[in-house]
């Protein structure tokens, strides 16, 4: 039988597209849940499920706890809360695909401020532009939420905030601080998914196996890959095909919900996605001079 062995540096960005894949599908399903279960309730068993799932995979049992820096893990926990109910609440009113769009200003904004070449106010500039073609200024009917725009703009502030929280020294390692920072996160977010109520149904069986389903999409399988995509890739590699990630989430909610966007908001997903690879290539040689 032929042997169909892939080489590394195809096996990684293949690996690295599976698990974007998963991440963005698992909005479309989050998406499909929001018909069935309060958004609070949604988010904060994906947490919980995911941070157990986890726990197992990376053996969160192995962890010298006294090593362990509580306030790193604390903030970098309160900054994944926050980008998990903001970003739910965003895509319960826009389009997934630019609901993407407006978070990735978050983790693009931290790239740009690191760099502070001239150059990058090129990037700067069509980042500012795609955001302008997400509008439908020529289509009332397609009228973006604008309290959905500010969730996912808030969501996108605590995505950088938890790029920040995640640089900092946390005792343990990179697996174990996911494992931790998702506690914390579930620990920021049941309390209000239980003052908000939380129905009944969420405990029974089947809508246990859809939590864990969804957990599996958005934490456990795609942080599992990135992990050993990593392994193979530069950051440059890395932080430009995670540039694929809006285009990825609009075509994941066409797919899953047959959400329509207008040709203006295609390119401007193009647009967004081209500042930040070119963000991401310039970031990388400012970092090697």
């Amino acid at each position: 039988m032929p042997n169909f062995k892939v080489a590394p540096a195809i096996q990684a960005p293949l690996i690295l597209l599976i698990a974007m894949i998963s991440m963005q599908s698992s909005g479309s399903f989050a998406k499909y849940l929001f018909g069935q279960f309060p958004i609070l309730t949604v988010s904060a068993m994906r947490l919980l499920l995911g941070a157990l799932i986890l726990a197992l995979i990376f053996k969160i049992w192995q962890i010298n706890f006294k090593q362990v820096k509580w306030s790193a893990i604390i903030s970098y926990g309160i900054a994944l809360a926050g980008m998990n109910m903001l970003f739910y609440l965003s895509i319960d009113r826009l389009p997934l695909g630019i609901a993407v769009s407006f978070e990735f200003i978050g983790p693009l904004s931290v790239a740009l401020f690191a760099a502070r070449r001239k150059f990058d106010f090129v990037w700067v500039g069509l980042a500012i532009l795609g955001l302008i073609l997400l509008f439908p200024f020529d289509q009332a009917a397609q009228r973006l939420d604008p309290i959905g725009i500010l969730f996912a703009l808030g969501a996108g502030a605590c995505w950088a905030l938890y790029i920040v929280a995640g640089q900092k020294p946390s005792g343990v390692s990179g697996n174990h601080t996911v494992c931790l920072g998702m506690f914390v996160g579930m620990c920021v977010l049941m309390p209000i998914a239980l003052f908000a109520g939380i129905p009944a149904q969420t405990f029974e069986p089947m809508s246990l196996l859809y939590f864990v389903a969804l957990a599996t999409l958005a934490s456990a399988l795609p942080f599992s890959l990135e992990m050993i995509a990593l392994r193979n890739l530069s950051a440059l590699s890395f932080g430009t095909l995670m540039s694929l990630e809006p285009a990825i989430a609009a075509l994941s909610g066409f797919v899953f919900l047959h959400e329509q966007l207008l040709w203006t908001q295609w390119m401007a997903l193009a647009v967004i996605i081209c500042a930040s690879i070119g963000c991401t290539y310039t970031t990388q040689k400012a970092k090697q001079l």
